[in-house]
């Protein structure tokens, strides 16, 4: 059984810094890739980054470009997402999810994580 769990959320002023974990846990078919998607209050699931497990392949939303950082250590079967100069607008509680491919939809993924709150303070 595959177990995505994702740690290091919380709450941080704008302008700060968060790293958010994801730790995968099971044997996985397909799962060649990971992305992270955060759905901000009342708002739908949006895609933030994306990597390759083995490719290098990464991928972001515009929103986050120069601002996030997808990574993946292998040999610890864990994807961070480091998040640099936090707005008030990233506030969303985010999720980790293993798929086949390197992708922005949200439906190519086929194990989530629970999700993560993170909340930026104006």
């Amino acid at each position: 059984q595959v177990q995505l769990v994702e740690s290091g959320g919380g709450l941080v002023q704008a302008g700060g810094s968060l790293r958010l974990s994801c730790a995968v846990s099971g044997r996985a078919l397909n799962m060649y890739a990971m992305g992270w998607f955060r759905q901000p209050p009342g708002k739908e699931r949006e895609f933030v980054a994306t990597a390759g497990w083995s490719s290098g392949i990464t991928n972001y939303a515009d929103s986050v470009k120069g601002r996030f950082t997808i990574s993946r250590d292998n040999a610890k079967n864990t994807v961070y997402l480091h998040m640099d100069s936090l707005k008030p607008e990233d506030t969303a509680v985010y999720y980790c999810a293993g798929g086949p491919s390197v992708a922005k939809d949200a439906t190519t993924y086929k194990y989530w994580g629970q999700g993560t709150q993170v909340t930026v303070s104006s």
